[in-house]
Protein backbone atom coordinates (compact mmCIF):
# COMPACT_ATOMS: atom_id res chain seq x y z
CA UNK A 1 0.00 0.00 0.00
CA UNK A 2 1.31 3.44 -0.87
CA UNK A 3 1.56 5.94 1.98
CA UNK A 4 1.08 9.69 1.63
CA UNK A 5 3.80 11.63 3.40
CA UNK A 6 4.20 15.25 4.45
CA UNK A 7 7.34 17.26 5.04
CA UNK A 8 7.28 16.23 8.73
CA UNK A 9 7.02 12.53 7.75
CA UNK A 10 9.83 13.00 5.25
CA UNK A 11 12.14 14.58 7.83
CA UNK A 12 11.42 11.74 10.26
CA UNK A 13 11.34 8.68 7.96
CA UNK A 14 13.48 9.57 4.94
CA UNK A 15 16.03 12.34 5.43
CA UNK A 16 16.30 15.33 7.75
CA UNK A 17 17.51 17.90 5.22
CA UNK A 18 17.03 20.74 7.69
CA UNK A 19 19.81 19.43 9.94
CA UNK A 20 21.98 17.46 7.50
CA UNK A 21 23.68 18.39 4.28
CA UNK A 22 25.10 14.92 3.59
CA UNK A 23 22.51 12.40 2.39
CA UNK A 24 21.66 9.94 5.16
CA UNK A 25 18.62 7.75 4.56
CA UNK A 26 16.74 6.91 7.77
CA UNK A 27 14.49 4.13 6.49
CA UNK A 28 14.70 0.43 7.26
CA UNK A 29 13.68 -0.58 3.73
CA UNK A 30 14.57 0.96 0.37
CA UNK A 31 11.94 3.46 -0.75
CA UNK A 32 10.23 4.78 -3.85
CA UNK A 33 8.68 8.24 -3.61
CA UNK A 34 6.11 9.36 -6.16
CA UNK A 35 5.93 13.15 -6.51
CA UNK A 36 2.51 13.79 -8.04
CA UNK A 37 -0.51 16.13 -8.24
CA UNK A 38 -4.21 15.28 -8.40
CA UNK A 39 -4.68 17.20 -11.68
CA UNK A 40 -1.83 15.36 -13.45
CA UNK A 41 -3.10 12.78 -16.00
CA UNK A 42 0.21 10.82 -16.27
CA UNK A 43 0.29 10.67 -12.44
CA UNK A 44 -3.14 9.03 -12.50
CA UNK A 45 -1.81 6.43 -14.96
CA UNK A 46 1.15 5.57 -12.71
CA UNK A 47 -0.81 5.51 -9.41
CA UNK A 48 -2.50 2.08 -9.80
CA UNK A 49 0.79 0.55 -11.01
CA UNK A 50 2.61 1.88 -7.93
CA UNK A 51 -0.23 0.61 -5.74
CA UNK A 52 0.14 -2.84 -7.28
CA UNK A 53 3.94 -2.83 -6.97
CA UNK A 54 3.70 -1.70 -3.34
CA UNK A 55 1.76 -4.93 -2.70
CA UNK A 56 4.15 -7.07 -4.77
CA UNK A 57 7.18 -5.72 -2.88
CA UNK A 58 5.43 -5.04 0.43
CA UNK A 59 8.11 -6.47 2.73
CA UNK A 60 11.01 -5.33 0.57
CA UNK A 61 10.39 -1.63 -0.15
CA UNK A 62 8.25 1.28 1.04
CA UNK A 63 6.28 3.25 -1.54
CA UNK A 64 5.45 6.83 -0.59
CA UNK A 65 3.48 9.57 -2.34
CA UNK A 66 4.11 13.31 -2.05
CA UNK A 67 1.42 15.71 -3.28
CA UNK A 68 3.48 18.49 -4.87
CA UNK A 69 0.58 20.95 -4.51
CA UNK A 70 0.48 20.49 -0.74
CA UNK A 71 4.19 19.86 -0.17
CA UNK A 72 5.78 22.54 -2.35
CA UNK A 73 8.89 22.77 -0.17
CA UNK A 74 9.65 19.07 -0.62
CA UNK A 75 9.13 19.38 -4.36
CA UNK A 76 11.49 22.37 -4.43
CA UNK A 77 14.19 20.58 -2.38
CA UNK A 78 14.33 17.86 -5.03
CA UNK A 79 14.01 20.28 -7.95
CA UNK A 80 10.76 18.73 -9.17
CA UNK A 81 9.81 20.54 -12.38
CA UNK A 82 7.63 17.94 -14.03
CA UNK A 83 5.44 15.24 -12.62
CA UNK A 84 5.24 12.44 -12.04
CA UNK A 85 8.78 12.30 -10.72
CA UNK A 86 9.88 9.14 -8.97
CA UNK A 87 12.67 9.13 -6.42
CA UNK A 88 14.32 5.74 -5.93
CA UNK A 89 16.09 5.54 -2.57
CA UNK A 90 18.35 2.50 -2.08
CA UNK A 91 19.22 1.55 1.50
CA UNK A 92 22.94 2.35 1.27
CA UNK A 93 23.37 4.48 -1.82
CA UNK A 94 22.46 7.86 -3.26
CA UNK A 95 18.87 8.39 -4.42
CA UNK A 96 18.09 8.43 -8.15
CA UNK A 97 15.32 10.38 -9.85
CA UNK A 98 13.24 9.27 -12.80
CA UNK A 99 10.83 11.63 -14.53
CA UNK A 100 7.65 10.73 -16.37
CA UNK A 101 5.01 8.02 -16.37
CA UNK A 102 7.21 4.95 -16.57
CA UNK A 103 5.70 1.68 -17.79
CA UNK A 104 5.27 -1.11 -15.24
CA UNK A 105 8.14 -3.16 -16.70
CA UNK A 106 10.53 -0.22 -16.36
CA UNK A 107 9.42 0.38 -12.77
CA UNK A 108 9.99 -3.29 -11.93
CA UNK A 109 13.47 -3.16 -13.50
CA UNK A 110 14.31 -0.01 -11.52
CA UNK A 111 13.03 -1.49 -8.25
CA UNK A 112 15.00 -4.69 -8.82
CA UNK A 113 18.26 -3.05 -9.91
CA UNK A 114 18.34 0.25 -7.96
CA UNK A 115 16.44 -0.61 -4.78
CA UNK A 116 16.94 -4.33 -4.33
CA UNK A 117 20.35 -4.53 -5.98
CA UNK A 118 19.38 -7.59 -8.00
CA UNK A 119 21.48 -7.63 -11.12
CA UNK A 120 19.10 -9.93 -12.98
CA UNK A 121 15.35 -10.02 -12.88
CA UNK A 122 14.02 -13.42 -11.89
Amino acid sequence: MTTHITKADFLEKIFDYENNTEWNYKGELPALIDFYADWCAPCKMVAPILEELSETYKDKINVYKVDTEEEQELAAIFGIRSIPSLLFIPKDDKPQMAVGALPKETLIEAIESILLNNKEIE
